[in-house]
């Protein structure tokens, strides 16, 4: 065991939660999108041919993807209606892990959030599961406080 009280192991990805201000909304079954890229430009030196520089430029984050038993709440379908009719309401939220005894160990907050897709449930009368509803929500970018 390692010295002084550190954490080693890491942490479970199945304890998590997922808050979107100004909406009442359920716990959620799965949250991926949780990215960010940098595209780098090469650049050649004149006279230095052993080596290209590779130099920052924008960073990319991609759409998350929020999926989640359907429930008698009807606020998520409700904001993607407001995109559908034209009125974009963007909204912060974040993104929490817990650990084992439901502390917060890391918050991914997000901002100026909207629902650009929505996915309904696949319906089967010879099936015995749960009904999900899926969320897409493009942002303006991740951070941690």
């Amino acid at each position: 065991m390692a010295s002084g009280s550190q954490r080693t192991d890491p942490y479970l990805g199945y304890r998590f939660l997922v808050e979107i201000e100004g909406l009442v909304v359920g716990g959620f079954s799965e949250v991926t999108g949780l990215q960010a890229e940098t595209e780098v430009e090469e650049v050649r030196e004149g006279g230095v041919n052993g080596a290209v520089l590779r130099l920052p430029k924008a960073t990319k984050f991609p759409n998350l993807v929020l999926k989640r038993g359907i429930t008698d709440s009807d606020a998520l379908w409700h904001w993607y209606q407001e995109v559908v009719d034209g009125y974009v309401n963007r909204q912060g939220g974040a993104v929490i892990l817990w650990d084992e005894e439901g502390q917060e160990v890391w918050r991914w907050e997000f901002e100026g959030a909207y629902p650009v897709k929505w996915v309904g449930p696949d319906l089967k009368a010879d099936g015995n599961a749960v009904a999900i509803e899926t969320l897409e929500l493009v942002h303006n970018g991740l951070k941690t406080p």
